[in-house]
């Protein structure tokens, strides 16, 4: 078995910085601790995410939109909003290739997923769009080009676990829902989480792990319980932390992370034991995250409600068992149509209105297209901040409600 080993160019390149370059290596100021409701630095200074997902784990295991435009383009788009951090999802099969074989090129990843002619046709594209590619430039090479690109620009890079088998996301049916799924083999987890951690070690932006996105039941209705949550939540985190002790660990919680309330609140999982942020090591690690797609709500009080009873008070006061940040992961909505809508509104009056600060949020999503969702190749993404060919905002007012969100947060 052969793992190669990656090592970023900007790395070198610091040895030798000027004494200007040396000042502005001090950011991102890392490692990050929590402590109760916020984030700090390493100066002991409030940490707040405002930023994007950029999506990386679908069939091709390739972050989106290189055939359109290039890493640092797209990277100053979201700069462009005042956007600070980005959620850069990648699957374990990616690292699951890399332990049976090697790192897959970018040639294989496009034919594999896109058949000869379109594959080679996009591959063309992206290494138009991106010239420090090759065709045999790897798919983790590109999450590295990613993350130096985000250190170039001073944004964060959380990553997330998005899926183990690279499909679109995320159904009871995909296989990839709870622990021991059609797909979802829970040592190969362990050992990708592990992997990408000590891997991203070497990214000076990078801050920050999820455990899992959106753990679901499956479709015989197994999964969904903390008990087995707890049985393997625990265990993937402790990995991540002997791995790298440095990152903030997020976690995620029931019901396509739409509950955590019982974890936040130390309260019993079912089997007479409570979560307690004090029996871990990594205790000022630890990150709530939630996710809220209530598009259709017509009232600010709904969503409040609802964002209070799935974790939210951790960040509203008061006494609660297990004090951490909680972050909003994702949330979004059409880019054509619901920028002024009650929820995308209501979501921006709550976040910005908590006593304290907003801990932090990621949009859904910052692609235009995809290469290919769901069968259907070059997919349009009405809910991206980009356009089709990833070029311009989508919408000019929806752009401007992000942006407004952005200052509004960073303030």
């Amino acid at each position: 078995m052969h793992i190669p080993l990656l090592l970023l160019p900007v790395l070198g390149a610091l040895t030798q910085a000027s004494p200007i370059i040396s000042r502005a290596s001090s950011w991102p100021n890392a490692p990050f601790t929590t402590s109760g409701r916020d984030i700090k630095n390493n100066l002991n200074e409030t940490v707040t995410y405002a930023g994007v997902n950029w999506p990386g784990a679908a069939d091709t295991m390739i972050p989106e939109g290189l055939q359109y435009q290039s890493v640092s383009t797209i990277m100053t788009k979201i700069k462009d909003l005042g956007m600070n951090v980005i959620r850069l999802t990648y699957a374990i099969e990616m690292i699951d290739d890399i332990y049976e074989n090697a790192d897959t090129s970018l040639k294989t990843a496009f034919i594999q997923a896109l058949g000869e002619t379109n594959g080679t046709k996009v591959l063309n594209q992206v290494l138009i769009s991106n010239p420090s590619f090759t065709e045999n430039t790897t798919r983790l090479e590109v999450f590295d080009a990613i993350a130096a690109e985000a250190y170039t620009q001073q944004i964060y890079v959380h990553l997330d676990n998005h899926v183990s088998k690279g499909i679109w996301c995320c159904g009871h049916d995909d296989g990839n829902a709870w622990f021991g799924d059609t797909y979802f083999n829970v040592t190969s987890w362990k050992r990708g989480l592990a992997f990408m951690a000590s891997h991203a070690s070497s990214w000076p932006a990078f801050t920050s792990i999820s455990l899992r996105n959106e753990l679901r039941t499956t479709t015989n209705g197994t999964g969904d319980n903390w008990v087995s949550w707890y049985e393997n939540m625990i265990p993937a985190a402790d990995g991540i932390y002997a791995a790298n002790d440095q990152p903030l660990i997020f976690f995620s919680g029931l019901n396509y992370d739409t509950q955590l309330g019982t974890i936040v609140n130390g309260n019993d999982i079912g089997n007479g034991t409570a979560f307690s942020l004090h029996d871990h090591a990594y205790a000022d690690k630890i990150i709530w995250e939630l996710h809220n797609y209530a598009n259709s709500a017509t009232s600010c009080g709904s969503i409040r409600s609802s964002l209070r009873n799935q974790g939210y008070n951790a960040m509203e006061g008061g006494n609660v068992t297990n004090k951490a940040p909680v972050l909003l992961t994702e949330f979004g909505f059409d880019q054509n149509t619901a920028s002024q809508s009650v929820y995308a509104q209501c979501i921006k009056e709550y976040l910005t209105g908590l006593p304290g600060g907003p801990g932090g949020w990621m949009q859904w999503v910052i692609s235009g297209s995809y290469y290919i969702r769901q069968g259907e190749q070059d997919k349009d993404e009405t809910w991206g901040l980009l356009n089709h060919d990833w070029s311009e905002w989508r919408n000019q007012t929806a752009a401007d409600y992000t942006k407004s969100f952005v200052d509004a947060t960073l303030v």
